[in-house]
């Protein structure tokens, strides 16, 4: 059995696209996963399976979602070791930054630094950002919803043809912690 965590994009914000942690913990039951447990209610779950990869499990989500709530919603799952390795790898100092200071984005897959060569990060100092595997980590400090180089990194251009979903620190680490129980 491998333990993964489901990260869901964009559901339970501001009145649209509900998806009740409960019912996504009894979806992902029904799906055969075992060991099902969500946190907060932005779309985090952890799971074990001992079928399928990354992949074929976030295509199945995704589909179980569409089915059963009538809209889509973007899905990656990612086992323990590459949630572990994403918290290990951060080039920024975490343990002396506040959880809403840091952010990570997931991507469904790898990202070229030459995708961001047209964004002058000078700009956006103090924020900044690095790219990891298949993720980005962002420094903003003074949070997400303030970030002028966040609101820069989302524009269509650049996140074109890629699933992408951000998790604050305090999350990232939760998630690591959580799949590890189940590894």
């Amino acid at each position: 059995m491998t333990t993964y965590a489901a990260l869901l994009r964009g559901i339970n914000v501001g009145g649209s696209r509900k998806v009740p942690m409960a019912d996504l913990r009894t979806l992902l039951s029904g799906l055969g996963h075992d060991a099902v447990a969500t946190y907060l209610q932005s779309g985090n779950a952890v799971f074990t399976s001992d079928r399928g990869d990354e992949d074929s499990l976030a295509a199945e989500i995704t589909g179980a979602l569409r089915e059963h709530f009538g809209f889509t919603v973007d899905v990656l799952v990612r086992d323990h070791a590459y949630l572990q390795a994403v918290r290990a790898g951060c080039p920024f100092p975490a343990a002396e930054l506040e959880g809403r200071q840091l952010h990570v984005t997931y991507f469904s897959e790898q990202v070229a630094e030459d995708r961001f060569a047209g964004l002058d990060r000078s700009d956006f100092l103090p924020e900044e950002f690095r790219l990891g595997d298949r993720a980005l980590y962002l420094y903003a400090p003074d949070g997400l919803g303030r970030s002028g180089l966040a609101e820069a990194l989302a524009k269509p251009r650049l996140v074109k043809g890629l699933i992408a979903t951000t998790r604050n620190w305090n999350t990232v680490v939760k998630m690591a912690e959580m799949t590890a129980a189940g590894s």
